[in-house]
């Protein structure tokens, strides 16, 4: 009887540090957190002639104003510093990809804050986010109906790689940043 109640108590306690399992879009957060307050040079990887200019320009993102709820990521193309990539939960428990442009003086510009929300678990190293509501009839009413069928993705590859991608019919652009190369900090003005 000893050895029954033994087996019990030692089976209850193994069940007690299992730890929960981990949601791939709270990893996937949670690489994006780690890499908080650092820079990172990018280059295209995809070969779309659309994409010219974009393969010619310094790429830079910054991940920055961090929380567990919601990243910034300020996109820097040449000296276009108008783009800011926002990943944020969103109240389906999924997560939601939206692209902030802003003119110099700081206010909304063209076609701003489309992007789209996930519609699966995604894995903790890469997830996609379909165009949105919101964003098909932004792009409807912004001459841009060719967007209405993007899907972006995101990917982190903690100490490897981060990615951006878009992709329709006729469309793919992949853009690259190395994780292993942090760009020294920004000095203060």
């Amino acid at each position: 009887m000893k050895q029954i109640a033994l087996l019990a108590v030692l089976a209850l306690s193994a069940c007690a540090t299992v730890p929960a399992p981990v949601r791939p879009q709270d990893a996937f957060m949670a690489s994006l957190n780690a890499l908080c307050g650092q820079r990172f040079l990018g280059r295209v990887v995809t070969t779309d002639a659309a994409d010219a200019d974009f393969a010619r320009s310094r790429l830079v993102m910054h991940v920055r104003d961090c929380s567990a709820d919601e990243v910034r990521i300020p996109f820097h193309v040449g000296d276009d510093t108008s783009r800011t990539w926002v990943v944020s939960r969103n109240g389906d428990g999924g997560l939601t990809l939206k692209h902030d442009h802003r003119n110099p003086a700081g206010e909304p510009d063209g076609l701003h804050w489309y992007g789209g929300d996930t519609v699966s678990a995604g894995t903790a190293n890469r997830q996609e986010f379909p165009v949105d509501q919101f964003s098909i009839a932004l792009f409807n009413a912004g001459n841009a109906a060719v967007s209405t069928t993007n899907v972006w993705a995101v990917e982190v590859h903690p100490g490897r790689i981060y990615a951006y991608e878009l992709r329709r019919a006729n469309r793919h652009l992949r853009v690259e940043f190395d994780l292993t190369r942090p760009l020294l900090p920004v000095a203060a003005p």
